[in-house]
């Protein structure tokens, strides 16, 4: 059975770690995927955790039965820029050593380079994982990465080969919906992407999007025109374009297993209401792992 995610970045403004721990157990979750926040792990940042928080952290997971089973960081570690990189993988090498300590067995990342220096971005993604191969192993950790509008790599097959050209077991491809009409740049089904991926494909994020392609580009104006930016969202179930009775009828097909992390953004209001309403939709649809009965 697959493992239900809570990403709780709807909260960060207002909950601690221990809070959304808290918040996760009341919504019916396991698991949470801590995404990030300034007081955490946050963009581009060196993590601002010390050991009296991992101590409160590990506490709320203990006194509410939610783990946190990913960290979902973004480090520039594929800058093209070398002493950027290096501060980056300092970064890296923090956050990995802050899961060992309170036992988080998944890194869910992006590739985090220059979408406009793409060949030089991909050369320091390699020396990067060179340098950061040997800490993952020693931590024993798991990694998924996903391509992101505006990276270096926004395509699935450009993005799982780079992953495949990395040859570890532990590190592998993460399909992320809300993505998949720049993954496919509007004209793929994801059930075409998903199947490329193959054995690669080891993590989800689950959430709605509607195709930013269509109607000749013109659904989504901005300006100026051919301005260099790119554009999605992170939506409830329905409230977008993704075929969801093929994508989880494929996923049933395929007896995916791994981790799904409902990753809604932007609806604050309603936060509550519609993570339980996604977590009752996966589980309905994939099974009944990592969600409170």
């Amino acid at each position: 059975m697959v493992k239900i995610l809570l990403d709780p970045s709807m909260y960060h403004p207002h909950l601690s770690v221990a809070g959304e721990l808290a918040k996760a157990a009341e919504l019916g979750f396991e698991y949470l995927e801590l995404s990030p926040r300034a007081d955490f792990h946050e963009w581009h940042h060196y993590p601002k955790v010390d050991r009296h928080q991992i101590a409160e952290v590990k506490q709320a997971m203990k006194d509410t039965g939610v783990k946190i089973w990913t960290f979902n960081p973004v480090f520039d570690w594929a800058s093209p820029d070398e002493q950027e990189r290096q501060a980056q993988v300092r970064n890296w090498r923090r956050l990995l050593e802050i899961a060992d300590a309170l036992e988080v067995p998944l890194i869910a990342t992006e590739f985090s380079g220059d979408p406009n220096r793409p060949r030089q971005s991909e050369g320091q993604f390699y020396k990067s994982m060179e340098e950061l191969i040997p800490v993952f192993e020693k931590y024993g950790l798991e990694c998924t990465i996903e391509a992101h509008p505006y990276d270096f790599v926004e395509e699935n097959d450009r993005a799982v080969q780079i992953i495949r050209g990395v040859d570890r077991d532990w590190l592998n491809y993460e399909f992320c919906f809300p993505h998949a009409y720049h993954l496919g740049q509007g004209a793929r089904d994801p059930r075409e992407m998903m199947d490329y991926a193959g054995d690669r494909l080891k993590h989800l994020h689950i959430a709605d999007v509607f195709d930013h392609t269509a109607n000749v580009g013109n659904r989504y104006i901005m300006n100026p025109p051919g301005v260099d930016a790119r554009i999605h969202q992170h939506n409830e179930i329905g409230n977008g374009e993704i075929d969801w009775d093929a994508a989880f009828a494929y996923l049933r097909e395929r007896e995916y297993d791994g981790p799904v992390s409902v990753c809604v953004f932007g609806w604050e209001e309603e936060a509550d209401a519609i993570n339980v309403r996604m977590r009752e939709r996966i589980q309905k649809e994939l099974g009944q792992g990592g969600a409170h009965a």
